[in-house]
């Protein structure tokens, strides 16, 4: 049942700085801040570019019946290609995969967004991000979602969504990664709570994600999109997006695990 507690906790708060440090990403892992924000991560110049670029890319509609909002997408994500027994149809996936790399490498986007993302990153955590591999494949990494209606209260967790593992390197904690090429006059906020998965949620299901009552009462932070703007939060805590009542609302993102080994590996 939703929590009811009022006692707020102090380190659940969102941060902005400069730019992303290795104690910002060990402090989302270890769960003692709610976000970090990065004003002006892309500037404009780059944010122009590749909105100009963005024709190029092949996107297209989630299935309405899994997903009621309009969210418009480019690039795979995993969940997209889970079995009923919860493991990946690789199949289905690497064809997708790679057709999108394909047209990726096609659409010359330059600057690349996601590159510039990774190598920033990287030097934050002080050693070079790689792209998740099964049985020695690198996974396609970096999405572009247009979400304009929202999306649902939900979770991401990569251990739980396969249980019986997906990587080569197994994951101890995951993050996750946005910045906005577009952002909305008003709407489209990014909402965190203190709230992670219980077995009692799944009576709030609906659709990919969980009924309002889920997070009621529950600690939470809200961030406004900006153009150029980078966030990085822990999406094992539940978070939605808000509907924005005009505008587009254009985003690049891509998951980061750590490892057991130290390493932080991406994935989309």
């Amino acid at each position: 049942m939703p929590g009811t507690a009022t006692t707020l906790d102090p380190l659940f708060t969102a941060t902005s700085a400069p730019h992303f440090t290795d104690r910002h990403i060990a402090q989302l892992t270890a769960g003692t801040c709610a976000a970090i924000r990065v004003p002006h991560f892309l500037d404009q110049p780059t944010c122009d570019s590749t909105l100009t670029a963005l024709h190029r890319l092949p996107t297209t509609d989630y299935d309405q019946a899994r997903v009621p909002t309009r969210i418009v997408r480019f690039g795979p994500a995993l969940n997209d290609f889970r079995t009923p027994d919860r493991k990946l149809d690789t199949e289905r996936y690497w064809a997708t995969a790679d057709s999108a790399r394909a047209a990726w490498t096609h659409a010359a986007m330059r600057p690349d967004p996601i590159a510039i993302s990774l190598a920033r990153l990287g030097t934050a955590w002080g050693a070079a991000i790689t792209l998740a591999t099964i049985n020695g494949r690198p996974v396609f990494g970096g999405t572009l979602r247009e979400i304009n209606s929202g999306a649902l209260i939900h979770y991401d967790d990569i251990n739980r969504e396969f249980p019986h593992g997906c990587f080569d390197q197994d994951i101890v904690a995951q993050l996750a990664f946005n910045t906005w090429v577009h952002a909305p006059a008003t709407g489209g906020e990014t909402t965190v709570w203190r709230h992670r998965w219980e077995p009692a949620n799944e009576d709030h299901r609906t659709a990919y994600g969980y009924h309002p009552t889920t997070v009621e009462h529950t600690q939470s932070v809200t961030l406004s999109p900006q153009t150029g703007d980078a966030l990085l939060f822990n999406p094992a805590n539940f978070h939605a997006v808000q509907p924005n009542p005009g505008g587009r609302r254009i985003a690049f993102a891509f998951f980061l695990g750590l490892t057991t080994t130290g390493q932080l590996i991406a994935w989309s």
